[in-house]
């Protein structure tokens, strides 16, 4: 005789799966939008919460009010920075296309200053081909930043899908803000999980999108803008576009932006700047490296519980995967990684004692 209910069951488990997968994938041309409209609903529902009850609980003008500050706070600086950095990004290209900016000549006055010994090391070991390192070096300098160029064009082609993009992320937004906390509840409600492992994950998972986003951002502002101002302060060109490079990279702990400050401090030391060289290295490491040592640990790691060396490899993960939603995407999955297994060796409160 046929298992009736077992049947109904197994067939509305396949019948579910189907259309959480075929939902996914109509979400998937703008999973960009609904990612980012969903991590500014979680960043921002504090404040939301807070101008309901201030409101007397008309929501709609509350997540209207907090909408209005996500685009005066966030979406309009990104915005002039973007622009800021793709008119940089073109002048760049044009500056090495002139021959104004000439990195290869950079490269071959920085080994004429190294030390004979050095030069022999290198010999030995087959570098010492310096004009076909510097001929690439060129060439990649000139292609990077015609990549910038095209892309500053590209943007400019495809401002129909930013814009419904953008739009479709606003008006997310807005009802994730308002209806936030109905749709938080049916989402633990539907989770076939005890209640205090539901509690757990849910939290986690609000908290490491909060640590992670809010986090790296004031990380990545302060040591772009720190890095920035000193490359300024020494003359180096394009100052705007090496401080947006180093906030992008001070994404990833530990290193950073010591990537671009540190072979500009060296090529001043070999070139015989030395003051510009030392000034450099001495901004870089007490300054800019104490913001990642001071600031991460205490906005990231203390609220994610997660080792430096965890956040970095998730994050190169992430964003090797999903771009530069990777983030947040890959110290998520990490932080849920380690609390579902760390349930799996806890006890279950609501489990009983056998």
């Amino acid at each position: 005789m046929t298992d009736t209910p077992g049947l109904h069951h197994k067939f509305f488990l396949l019948l579910l799966a189907l259309v959480t997968v075929a939902f996914i994938w109509i979400l998937l041309p703008f999973y960009g939008a609904v990612f980012w409209g969903a991590v500014l609903a979680i960043i921002f529902a504090p404040l939301q919460r807070r101008l309901v009850n201030r409101l007397r609980g008309r929501s709609n003008l509350a997540a209207l009010l907090t909408l209005l500050l996500v685009l005066v706070l966030v979406i309009l600086p990104m915005t002039f920075i973007t622009m800021s950095l793709i008119q940089e990004g073109v002048n760049l290209y044009d500056s090495i296309r002139s021959g104004q900016i000439n990195f290869g000549h950079y490269f071959q006055s920085a080994a004429d200053a190294l030390p004979p010994v050095v030069r022999d090391i290198l010999a030995r070991a087959d570098l010492a081909s310096l004009s076909d390192v510097k001929d690439k070096l060129s060439a990649s300098a000139l292609q990077t930043s015609q990549m910038v160029a095209t892309r500053a064009l590209s943007i400019g082609q495809n401002t129909a899908q930013f814009m419904i993009s953008f739009g479709i992320m606003l008006y997310l937004l807005f009802f994730l803000l308002r209806d936030g906390t109905q749709l938080a509840r049916r989402m633990r409600q539907a989770v076939p999980l005890s209640p205090a492992h539901k509690i757990h994950l849910f939290q986690k998972f609000t908290t490491v999108v909060r640590a992670t986003v809010k986090g790296n951002i004031v990380v990545a502002v302060v040591q772009g803008a720190l890095g920035g101002g000193i490359f300024a302060v020494l003359g180096i060109q394009g100052a705007l576009l090496w401080a947006v490079v180093m906030g992008f990279l001070s994404l990833l702990p530990a290193v950073g932006a010591g990537l671009i400050w540190l072979p500009v401090a060296v090529y001043f030391l070999l070139v015989g700047e030395v003051l510009k060289g030392c000034v450099l290295i001495g901004f870089g490491v007490l300054v800019i490296g104490m913001v990642d040592n001071v600031l991460r640990p205490i906005l990231v790691g203390k609220d994610t519980q997660m080792p430096d060396y965890v956040v970095l490899i998730s994050t190169l993960g992430g964003m090797a995967l999903f771009g530069l939603n990777g983030f947040v995407i890959g110290p998520l999955v990490a932080a849920l990684f380690i609390a579902c297994w760390d349930l799996n060796g806890a006890d279950d409160p609501a489990r009983p004692t056998p």
